[in-house]
């Protein structure tokens, strides 16, 4: 078969050689044969040379394997939070005693001694200062450092391997292959998630990856999942075990994330965005040595301080709101306790409280004050002595007097489980809402993606509450 080829071929040279004469014909066969020659100098492995592709090759055959492929990309992504969230803790503790123990009382200082009238220095200094604050000393630690490791193994190689592993999973839910890298960015921050999805082709599966990128658990609410674990789960089990069991049940919820993800993309590409699912051709580029410098100037310019400067903007009005409602009275009764009292009722039913609820409604600007929100409404509904008044968000340093006022909350292990099920399944932090727009430029979409992880929220939460009240 081979040999007939090769005649046809020649045959045509003697045909072209008639036709168009020697010279162009020369030159036509010359390339022919340059283009032969470094087809087979790819494909063929000669003895005493060795086949550059040969290293690239072994290591694909393990990391894209059916066996190893998926363990090794959960160990790296795992390795990455890790060093995220350890890593995190002595910077964010160094800015917090700056911002807040430091900077804070000096500027409450200084607006005394101007005789500012308490409500003034009330609303700029515990309420807009302190919530930027608080985004900046928990949320730019562990972006300085997922977005550079995250990039460097992108930069390395390795993350179109990871598309690679998931692609038919991603394809099942009529999802896009390379949603597999949006999702993995989204871990780190869901705004640049959404910006992520700009290398997905199809306009379809860029909108599905968009309005599920909110599944993927954020830096931002990593905090508030490790911090419940340890004291609600790890406490149902014997000391030497409460640690892996707060590991586990951090690492279910991400896991819960990615498959409230491919449900979604699933629901969304049978009903509201049918389409046929869009094949692509997924080079895998060679493996080589990342750009260190490069790779973490554009990492903090490009992502890290672009999106934490919209958390800021964001913060800033929450901090504002949260000071308000903590301070403004109806009769005898703050807003903020006239607020809980009504989402009580409803916040029962979910299994949660009406402090959990309002809290995460004026956190929506970020995700990071949460907790310190939670901490400062309920020291207000029920007199505990914490804190630094009414409006004015804080955090302790012990986990156990953490715990206490969670507790004289009516926090209960039904609480823990669900607040972080709401954690995960509520709706996007306003920088993403804002991304999320930008990227759409559609009201439509944006509400969509805004409202479909709240209503899942709502439903899991319910049931969850409703079993568990059965059982026990």
């Amino acid at each position: 078969m081979k040999n007939k080829n090769i005649n046809d071929i020649l045959n045509l040279s003697n045909e072209l050689r008639w036709q168009i004469g020697d010279d162009f014909h020369d030159h036509l066969a010359e390339g022919i044969y340059a283009d032969a020659a470094e087809i087979v100098d790819v494909a063929i492995t000669k003895k005493n040379k060795k086949n550059k592709f040969s290293i690239d090759t072994k290591i694909d055959k393990i990391v894209t394997s059916k066996t190893w492929g998926f363990p090794i990309m959960f160990l790296i992504l795992a390795v990455v939070l890790w060093l995220t969230i350890t890593g995190s803790n002595y910077p964010s503790s160094f800015l917090a005693k700056i911002l807040l123990d430091d900077v804070h009382p000096f500027l409450k200082n200084l607006t005394t001694s101007f005789h500012f009238p308490w409500w003034l220095s009330g609303f700029l200094i515990d309420g807009v200062y302190l919530s930027v604050a608080w985004v900046i000393s928990v949320m730019l630690p562990p972006m300085a450092i997922f977005f550079p490791l995250f990039t460097l193994l992108e930069d390395f190689g390795y993350l179109p391997r990871v598309a690679f592993n998931l692609d038919s999973l991603f394809k099942k839910s009529g999802a896009h292959g390379k949603q597999a890298l949006t999702m993995s960015m989204g871990f780190g921050c869901n705004a640049a998630g959404v910006i992520a999805t700009r290398i997905i082709d199809s306009p379809r599966e860029r909108l599905i990856a968009i309005i599920t990128n909110n599944f993927s658990l954020c830096n931002g609410r990593w905090p508030t999942q490790i911090l419940i674990a340890t004291i609600f789960i790890g406490a149902v089990v014997p000391n030497y075990l409460s640690g892996l069991a707060s590991l586990t049940a951090v690492i279910g919820i991400a896991l819960l994330g990615i498959f409230f993800m491919f449900f979604s993309s699933w629901a969304l590409s049978k009903t509201i965005l049918k389409g046929e699912v869009s094949t692509f051709n997924l080079e895998l580029p060679p493996y080589r040595p990342p750009r260190f410098w490069q790779t973490i100037y554009t990492s903090l310019i490009d992502r890290t301080l672009i999106v934490l400067w919209r958390a800021v903007v964001f913060a800033a009005p929450a901090g504002a709101v949260i000071w308000l409602i903590s301070n403004i009275y109806i009769g005898n009764e703050s807003v903020a306790s006239w607020i809980i009292n009504s989402l009580d009722g409803f916040g029962f039913l979910l299994g949660l409280n009406g402090v959990i609820l309002l809290a995460f409604i004026v956190a929506i600007p970020a995700n990071e004050i949460v907790i310190p929100t939670i901490l400062m409404l309920t020291v207000l509904v029920t007199g505990i002595s914490a804190g630094n008044g009414a409006g004015v968000m804080f955090e302790l340093d012990s986990v156990n007097a953490t715990a206490k006022i969670l507790k004289a909350g009516g926090w209960t292990l039904l609480t823990a489980v669900n607040i972080m099920l709401f954690s995960l399944l509520h709706n996007p932090c306003s920088t993403t809402i804002y991304t999320i727009y930008k990227e759409t430029k559609s009201l439509k979409w944006t509400t969509v993606a805004t409202i479909l992880p709240i209503i899942l929220g709502f439903i899991v939460t319910f049931l969850v509450a409703q079993i568990w009240r059965i059982l026990f």
